[in-house]
């Protein structure tokens, strides 16, 4: 049974948190990684002459490695920017059991986490966009005008996403199963 605050009365709050942070140290690990490899020429919001670059995209994913146990965490993300900025939104969800043995673990009803924010800059390199930003956070990382980088590859299921939010240590490495990044 799910409590109103969107746990499961099952298991301790205790245990929840150490999960979520054990989650948060693996989705960072995988940032890292991702973000070190990548290198990009900078298109400034409000700049002059951007070449013309446009990036959109919408879809679900889901979190590459999932967390320890393994929990597993989907997300609904939908962005588009352009030398003039820009939104991006995602939604992550989770299970309310933290367990790989529930008959609840594919059951994603928990907002983990909720990023909506305004691009201001955009880089584009050899089919990858990162959009760098504001924006307003709930769940993990909670807090208003908080910095956001989000790297995203052109392409449908199987590219990558990944999103990094300056209030956390970890960033989310996602793969997409349905929708589409496009980057002009």
């Amino acid at each position: 049974m799910v409590e109103p605050n969107g746990f499961s009365n099952n298991g301790s709050h205790r245990g929840r948190v150490h999960l979520l942070r054990r989650v948060a140290a693996w989705a960072g690990i995988l940032l890292a990684l991702g973000l070190a490899a990548s290198a990009s020429l900078a298109v400034s919001a409000g700049a002059a002459n951007d070449g013309g670059h446009q990036v959109s995209g919408g879809g679900k994913t889901i979190i590459e490695g999932g967390g320890p146990g393994p929990v597993p965490v989907t997300t609904v993300l939908a962005f588009h920017a352009n030398s003039q900025g820009g939104a991006f939104e995602c939604l992550a969800l989770m299970p309310p059991v933290a367990t790989s043995f529930s008959p609840e673990s594919g059951d994603f009803e928990v907002n983990a986490m909720y990023v909506t924010g305004h691009v201001t800059s955009v880089t584009v390199r050899d089919g990858t966009a990162v959009l760098y930003g504001t924006a307003t956070v709930t769940g993990l990382g909670a807090g208003q005008n908080v910095a956001f980088t989000a790297s995203v590859k052109a392409g449908g299921p199987g590219t990558t996403v990944t999103l990094t939010v300056s209030t956390l240590t970890f960033a989310f490495h996602e793969i997409l199963l349905e929708g589409q990044i496009t980057v002009h």
